[in-house]
């Protein structure tokens, strides 16, 4: 079963988007990636907070900390939107993609269009197997 790590506050999310951006990142890099940043006081009590959670690692560059995320960006991405779901959608796909396609599916160009009919025509393939 899969360690479930703990939750992000807002600024905890800030963070750790602005280290997906770059990879990995310095204390003062990550304060460069934020908007309305705190100290760089503050951004080092909070990676070390990440550090703590389970979320950040960090390498040492001579005097610097390098900090990069334990999860893949992935990882990530698939475990956030599998809390959206189930917190918003009663973990329903299909009311989340119903959700994501709404309004804005007018929005869609035709091959972002046919890339989600070709995602479902493939599940629906899997499902027969």
């Amino acid at each position: 079963m899969k360690k479930k790590l703990p939750e992000l506050s807002r600024r905890e999310r800030q963070i750790m988007d602005a280290i997906y951006r770059r990879g990995r990142a310095t204390a003062a890099e990550i304060a460069d990636g934020l908007d309305d940043a705190p100290t760089l006081t503050a951004v080092r009590t909070m990676v070390r907070i990440l550090e703590d959670k389970g979320h950040l690692r960090h390498e040492t560059d001579g005097v610097r900390h390098v900090y990069l995320p334990v999860l893949a960006r992935e990882d990530a991405r698939r475990s956030t939107l599998e809390h959206v779901m189930s917190t918003f959608f009663n973990g329903s796909r299909a009311q989340t993609m119903a959700a994501l396609l709404g309004d804005g599916a007018g929005d869609m160009s035709d091959a972002e269009l046919d890339r989600l009919q070709h995602l479902i025509d493939e599940a629906r393939t899997r499902r027969s197997r």
